[in-house]
C-alpha cells in the first residue's frame, strides 16, 4: 500500500509539461503587442484558459483513455497553478476557497462559451466571446484576430499526431 502511496504518478508530469507548453504560448508577447490584450492579470488568466483549453479538446479528442486521462491531468495542474498563485499573492487559507470557487466559475464559464465556437470552427461566436471576455468589451477591434488565432491552433493541434502535441504543440502563428 505505501508502495503506491508514494509512486510516481506519469499523469501528473505530463499535466506539469503540457500546463508549461500552454502558458509559454499564452505569454508571447505578439498577443500583448498585436492583438492588443492588456498586460494584466485578468487577461493573461484568459489566454491561459483559452490555450489549456485548445489543448484539452486535442486531448480528449484522440477519443481514447490515454487522451482522457491526459487531458484531465493538464486541466488539474492548471487548477491547481490557479491556487498556487492564490497562495502567492498572500491570500489566506480562509479565503483561498471562496476564490477558488470563484475563479472556477469564471474557468467553466469560459470554456464554455470557448467550446462550441472552436468545435463549430464558429469565428463570429469566438469572437464574441474573446471580446467580452478577454477584452472586456462588447466590440474589440482584435478579437476577430484572435478568434481566427485559436481557430487556426485547434486546427493545428489537430493535424498533429498524439505524441507530438505532447512534445511539441503546433500552435498557429499571432
Amino acid at each position: 500500500m505505501l508502495k503506491n502511496l508514494f509512486k510516481p504518478r506519469p499523469g501528473a508530469r505530463i499535466g506539469d509539461e503540457l500546463y508549461a507548453l500552454a502558458v509559454a504560448q499564452a505569454r508571447n508577447p505578439a498577443f500583448y503587442t498585436r492583438l492588443g490584450v492588456a498586460d494584466r492579470i485578468d487577461a493573461r488568466f484568459e489566454l491561459y484558459t483559452l490555450h489549456v483549453l485548445l489543448m484539452v479538446l486535442r486531448l480528449r479528442d484522440e477519443n481514447t483513455v490515454r487522451g482522457q486521462e491526459t487531458a484531465q491531468a493538464l486541466f488539474d495542474v492548471y487548477v491547481s497553478a490557479l491556487d498556487h498563485a492564490l497562495r502567492e499573492e498572500g491570500v489566506g487559507d480562509i479565503s483561498v476557497g471562496k476564490k477558488m470557487r470563484k475563479l472556477g466559475e469564471a474557468l467553466y464559464g469560459r470554456m464554455t462559451a470557448y467550446e462550441q465556437p472552436l468545435r463549430g470552427a464558429d469565428a463570429s461566436a469566438l469572437s464574441d466571446a474573446l471580446a467580452r471576455n478577454v477584452y472586456g468589451a462588447a466590440e474589440a477591434e482584435h478579437a476577430p484576430a484572435l478568434a481566427r488565432y485559436a481557430l487556426a491552433a485547434r486546427a493545428g493541434l489537430a493535424a498533429q499526431e498524439f505524441n507530438d502535441v505532447l512534445a511539441r504543440p503546433a500552435w498557429a502563428e499571432i
